[in-house]
C-alpha cells in the first residue's frame, strides 16, 4: 500500500495581473465618482406653491358623493373554523374579504350571498373602524343577496339613500364604494356600459337585469354599492368578467329594483318568499336525453296549486312510464328550462294567475294557474 502524501500547496485563484485590473478599475470609479459630484447650494428653498383654483364641478361632485354615500359602506371578513389534524385544536382562519352597506337603523347590513356563503362567522367593520359581529338575517342564493345583522348603536349607522334602476340609461356616471384586495373605503367611478344583462348565481340560476358598468370592481368589492350620480344605490356590486381576476372594465351589478323587493322580505321572513305552482322536475339532463323541450313535471304537490288546476306527474304504470306534462310556456312566454319558468314567475306574485302552455300526450293546452308561496 502506498503512503498517502499531503496535497501540493494551490495556485492563487486572483493572479498578479488581476490584482492590478482590480486596482485601476478601482482608481477609475473613484475618479468618475468624484467628477460627479455637485457643489452643495446653501440657499436652496422649497418652490412656492401655485394656487390651486376652484375644483371643477364633476370633482366636487365626487367629492361630494364620497362623503355622502362612504359612512354606510362596510367592510365584511368571513371567518372560517377548522381543526388541527394533528393537535385537535379548533381555530379560525380568514376565509374572504368583501364589502356591504347598512341598510336601516336596526343594524341591517346587506352584502352578496357569495362573500358569506360557507362562513362560519362574520365581521363587520363600519366606517368609523369599530368591528360588530354579523349574525345572518336572511339570504337568497337566487338572487346572490344576503342581509345580516350588528347590534351597533343607532348613531353609529349611516344607512345608505335608495335610489332606482328602471329608469338608468347608458352612458350615465356610476360610482362603486368597496374594499377591493382588502383596501376599505375605496371610489371608482364609470358609466353603465350595458343594461339588462344576465350572469349566473352559484347554483346556476340567472339573475336578469343586471347592470354593467366599466367602473372598476376588483376582488373586495362583492357586495358593495353602486351608485348614481346622487349618492343614491342603483345596484349591488357583484361580480367581474375577468380572465386575470382583476378589474378588466366589465362588471356587474344587481340592479336595486331586485335588491327593494329581496331584502324587505329577508328581513321579515328570513327567507325570500317565492311564487310557484307546487310540482318537482325532471332534470335537464334527463329532458334532453328524451329530446324534449321545455319544463317535464316529475310530481304534483297534493293540494298544491298545480295539483287544483289539474296538471300531471309522470306516472310509473305496469305498461311503463308515462309523461307527465311538459310546460312550454308561461303567460305567452317560452320556456327552454326551469330557470326560465322560475324567472317568468318571479316577476309576479303569491295568489297572481299564470297561464300555463303545456303538452300532454302530444296534445297542447293551456291551463291557467293561481301561484302559490313555494320555499
Amino acid at each position: 500500500m502506498n503512503p498517502s502524501r499531503p496535497n501540493p500547496p494551490r495556485r492563487p485563484l486572483i493572479s498578479t495581473w488581476a490584482v492590478v485590473l482590480l486596482v485601476m478599475a478601482a482608481g477609475l470609479w473613484w475618479h468618475f465618482q468624484k467628477a460627479d459630484r455637485v457643489t452643495p447650494y446653501p440657499d436652496a428653498q422649497p418652490k412656492a406653491i401655485a394656487a390651486r383654483g376652484d375644483l371643477a364641478a364633476d370633482e366636487r361632485n365626487t367629492i361630494d358623493l364620497f362623503q355622502l354615500a362612504a359612512p354606510a359602506v362596510v367592510y365584511i371578513t368571513s371567518i372560517e373554523v377548522r381543526r388541527s389534524l394533528f393537535s385537535l385544536n379548533v381555530y379560525e382562519i380568514p376565509q374572504g374579504t368583501g364589502s356591504g352597506f347598512v341598510w336601516d337603523n336596526d343594524g341591517h347590513i346587506v352584502t352578496n350571498f357569495h362573500v358569506i356563503g360557507g362562513a362560519s362567522r362574520v365581521e363587520v367593520t363600519l366606517a368609523d373602524r369599530s368591528t360588530w359581529e354579523g349574525v345572518l338575517v336572511g339570504a337568497a342564493p337566487d338572487k346572490d343577496l344576503a342581509v345580516l345583522r350588528i347590534k351597533a348603536p343607532a348613531a353609529q349607522l349611516k344607512p345608505i339613500l335608495v335610489g332606482e334602476s328602471a329608469n338608468l340609461q347608458v352612458g350615465q356616471k356610476v360610482f362603486a364604494i368597496g374594499n377591493p384586495f382588502g383596501l376599505d373605503q375605496t371610489i371608482t367611478s364609470g358609466i353603465a356600459s350595458a343594461l339588462g344583462r344576465e350572469i349566473k348565481t352559484e347554483n346556476g340560476r340567472t339573475i336578469q337585469g343586471v347592470i354593467q358598468t366599466d367602473a372598476a370592481i376588483n376582488p373586495g368589492n362583492s357586495g358593495g354599492p353602486l351608485l348614481d350620480s346622487a349618492g343614491r344605490l342603483i345596484g349591488v356590486n357583484t361580480a367581474i368578467f375577468s380572465p386575470s381576476g382583476a378589474s378588466s372594465g366589465i362588471g356587474f351589478a344587481v340592479p336595486v329594483a331586485s335588491v327593494n323587493q329581496v331584502v324587505p322580505e329577508l328581513i321579515k321572513h328570513g327567507r325570500l318568499i317565492r311564487p310557484g305552482i307546487g310540482i318537482s322536475v325532471a332534470n335537464e339532463s334527463i329532458i334532453q336525453r328524451l329530446g324534449l323541450a321545455g319544463v317535464l313535471i316529475m310530481e304534483v304537490q297534493p293540494g298544491g296549486a298545480a295539483a287544483k288546476a289539474g296538471l300531471r306527474g309522470t306516472r310509473r304504470l305496469p305498461a311503463g312510464v308515462v309523461l307527465g306534462d311538459i310546460i312550454e310556456s308561461v303567460d305567452g312566454l317560452p320556456v327552454a328550462s326551469l330557470d326560465d319558468m322560475l324567472n317568468i314567475f318571479d316577476r309576479h306574485k303569491v295568489l297572481d294567475e299564470v297561464e300555463l302552455g303545456i303538452r300532454r300526450d302530444e296534445q297542447r293546452q293551456s291551463i291557467r294557474v293561481t301561484l302559490q308561496e313555494v320555499g
